[in-house]
């Protein structure tokens, strides 16, 4: 390999390093954030999740099951009948429960979770709230004792 190779392999490979970007948001002029992050979220925001997981959680304890009854009468008419229909349709009832409930608790953790979430912060609202006071109070109280 010729010294002028190796040179242009060196700069093919630097301008190759200077365009990647490794684990960091990317800085204010380039696309994607402006530097602040992507996530950005208010008490609002987690109120209308927990209340919106809350309310389907409610809707779907309550109407979710409405089927179960009618449909395992028809599954054990079909058997009874020596329908095969019968025995898929309550295998279908049963992973329709099955399904039904992992959503139900599904939605049961959401809610609480945005509840304890939104409680956390505002607790973290209260505590940097009152510190920073008490540091500005306090550098108050310097000024006040630094003056003639």
């Amino acid at each position: 390999m010729a010294w002028d190779e190796w040179e242009q392999l060196k700069a093919e490979a630097q301008e190759r390093t200077a365009n990647m970007q490794l684990n960091q948001a990317s800085s204010q002029g380039e696309s994607g954030g402006g530097g602040q992050g992507d996530l950005a979220v208010d008490q609002q925001d987690l109120a209308a999740i927990g209340d919106s997981a809350f309310k389907l959680f409610e809707d779907l304890g309550r109407y979710g099951r409405d089927a179960w009854s009618s449909s395992q009468t028809a599954a054990k008419n079909l058997t009874t009948q020596e329908f095969e229909l019968g025995s898929g349709l309550d295998v279908v009832q049963k992973k329709w429960e099955k399904q039904l409930q992992s959503l139900v608790d599904a939605c049961a953790h959401i809610s609480n979770h945005m509840e304890f979430t939104k409680k956390t912060h505002q607790g973290d609202e209260y505590y940097i709230a009152s510190r920073v006071s008490s540091i500005a109070t306090l550098g108050k109280g310097f000024d006040e004792e630094s003056k003639p």
